[in-house]
């Protein structure tokens, strides 16, 4: 159940150029940082006997997509809660295919999530809880392997959150083995100060974290026209593919603070790719017909 991504050089336009740690390429459908979360939490449902994984997501979820990839891959049956009304999507209709049973819930039920994991399966001795987004100590721990992959330190480290389960991992590394990187979180959520509450609870010293809280647009799944400009032009110019929820406003962090002389030109800056793509299909629509790449 080992699963490794590549280390690559990115140059866009006349900006320095930056590594990329490419767990997007780790697999088409446990992509990213979704890999790294479930890798532990498989492997305690295979210890404990378990054949039936429960999980949470939103109607787009990349995590329920993930959960549900990796249930048939691993051989578990799998049921995901979907918060909100119910929907037909490329998410959903993919999960499905995958074998994954959906039970739409109310946001306001959606809350609760042990409550509804009681409702359904207290009584059932095969089923596995698994949080929304793979949160909780297993997944800090999967996590925390990203960058026990890497050749040597970076001066600055650049990844999205939601949850923070990713950052808490790689704090937890950094402070390990003693690395001088800044991290660089960037919260998707407009409410920047839960995201921070969350690192926080798997990880005591947050003395080398940097909040990037300037770059959430709006909040989670939000975008604008400057960030839609950024992802067709970087990616027109790169071939290095974003989504607008995570991946996105990470590099377009990076490259605003080259601009704006925050971040030197001789920093060694690593950006994490934590995949997500899929997400991008539901957003098709704030994208223009005819795009253009920025002058």
């Amino acid at each position: 159940m080992d699963f490794y991504s590549p280390l690559t050089p990115l140059k866009y336009k006349d900006f320095p150029t930056i590594w990329v740690k490419r767990d997007d390429l780790i697999d088409p459908f446990i992509s990213g940082n979704k890999w790294r979360k479930l890798k532990y939490l498989i492997d305690d449902a295979r210890r404990l006997q378990k054949s039936h994984l429960v999980t949470f997501g939103g109607a787009y979820s990349n995590h329920l997509l993930a959960s549900a990839a990796a249930a048939a891959r691993f051989g578990f049956k799998i049921t995901g809660f979907v918060r909100g009304e119910q929907v037909e999507n490329d998410s959903i209709f993919l999960s499905r295919l995958f074998g994954m049973q959906h039970i739409f819930v109310s946001r306001e039920d959606y809350k609760n999530k042990l409550a509804l994991y009681n409702k359904y399966f207290q009584n059932s001795e095969d089923t596995y809880f698994i949080d929304e987004g793979g949160a909780g100590t297993l997944a800090v721990k999967g996590c925390s392997e990203i960058l026990a992959e890497l050749p040597h330190p970076f001066d600055h480290i650049f990844c999205a959150a939601g949850t923070g389960t990713t950052a808490a991992g790689l704090l937890n590394y950094i402070h390990s083995h003693a690395w001088s990187s800044k991290l660089h979180v960037v919260p998707v959520l407009k409410d920047q100060g839960s995201t921070r509450l969350s690192i926080s609870e798997y990880v005591k010293d947050t003395s080398k974290l940097v909040m990037e809280v300037d770059y959430h647009f709006g909040g989670y799944a939000k975008v604008t026209d400057d960030l839609i400009q950024f992802i067709q032009d970087f990616t027109s110019s790169t071939g290095l593919l974003l989504d607008h929820v995570y991946t996105a406003k990470v590099f377009y962090a990076i490259y605003d603070k080259f601009k704006r002389g925050v971040l030197s030109t001789e920093s060694n800056v690593l950006a994490i790719h934590t995949g997500g793509i899929m997400g991008l299909l539901g957003a098709k629509s704030n994208f223009p017909l005819n795009l253009k790449k920025q002058s």
